[in-house]
């Protein structure tokens, strides 16, 4: 499922991977939630979750804020978590709650690491998802985690935030940092770029208006990111944070000819100014060396494989 399983053994030993054992999801519902939970649920663990909307549908899923702190000691004290994966954030860089994005991104962490750290039973591991947005505009042509952050948004600045503040925790949990770049698939909002551009040839648009046809993205596949995420806690590379990337960046243009290659025609593109942000970062692609090392080789899905996937659904 993931791109990262090649063969029928490996398969066996992810099912045993999580064998006994409870993971915690903050943000289930969310778009990478579904992905990360259906990974662990088929590596053998048992999936608990966290969601704010209300719509909690069993015993393993609770209703939850994280800046509700007595109410996520509660759940931490019930689940007594053997790993944990922290997605619960605002991860839209163009949030227009700035309060509700260093709240959440920030102190939500901080009360989740709180928590776990005062329970009486202590992960193996803890995943914390930051954010490729860290680095901002770097000068170099590929990211690795030594490039020094450079924040360009305040979505950027509350992952980088969130980062120095695990620091102070890491003497008392094994946390790990995914620094995820951009990565899509079927279930992501169109309020972002890759599904709003598969949505307008799913339904034949002949027009799209975009914003900076200038950007270019290491674009990955949601369900390799989750594959990364399972293989980080099994290995569990403690203070430590790495890069979540294919290691290659696909310009705007060279995305809409994938498209128009799928969908059979080509469509119309403008650029309407009210999309293009001042502070946008313009290239990301990242280096993997340092989590291949960590979790062994894998192969990122095409891009194309997933616009097919996304378009098809």
């Amino acid at each position: 499922m993931s791109g990262l399983v090649s063969d029928a053994g490996a398969r066996a030993h992810d099912a045993r991977e999580g064998e006994g054992k409870r993971a915690l999801i903050t943000g289930l519902h969310g778009f990478t939630g579904h992905y990360v939970a259906r990974e662990l649920a088929a590596a053998g663990y048992r999936v608990f979750g966290t969601v704010l909307s209300g719509d909690a549908t069993g015993p393993d899923i609770f209703n939850v804020d994280l800046l509700d702190r007595a109410a996520l000691a509660s759940v931490v004290e019930q689940v007594r978590p053997d790993v944990v994966v922290h997605l619960a954030a605002i991860a839209f860089v163009a949030h227009d709650d700035v309060d509700q994005m260093y709240r959440a991104n920030v102190v939500g962490t901080r009360n989740l690491l709180d928590a776990l750290a005062a329970g009486g039973h202590t992960p193996s591991c803890v995943l914390l998802a930051s954010s490729a947005n860290i680095y901002g505009n770097a000068d170099v042509g590929v990211i690795d985690e030594h490039v020094a952050p450079m924040p360009a948004n305040d979505y950027a600045v509350s992952k980088l935030a969130m980062e120095t503040m695990a620091r102070l925790w890491m003497d008392k949990l094994p946390i790990v940092i995914a620094r995820p770049f951009n990565y899509t698939g079927v279930g992501q909002g169109e309020n972002f770029l890759l599904p709003k551009i598969v949505s307008h040839f799913r339904k034949g648009a002949r027009r799209i208006e975009l914003g900076n046809l200038a950007i270019a993205r290491d674009f990955s596949d949601v369900r390799m990111v989750a594959g990364v995420y399972r293989r980080l806690l099994a290995a569990a590379p403690v203070g430590e944070a790495f890069n979540v990337c294919s290691g290659r960046s696909y310009s705007l243009e060279s995305t809409i000819d994938m498209m128009s290659d799928i969908a059979g025609y080509r469509i119309d593109v403008h650029v309407n100014p009210a999309f293009v942000r001042a502070n946008d970062v313009l290239t990301l692609v990242g280096s993997n060396a340092k989590l291949a090392g960590a979790i062994g080789a894998f192969e990122p899905i095409p891009l194309v494989e997933t616009l097919r996937w996304m378009y098809q659904a």
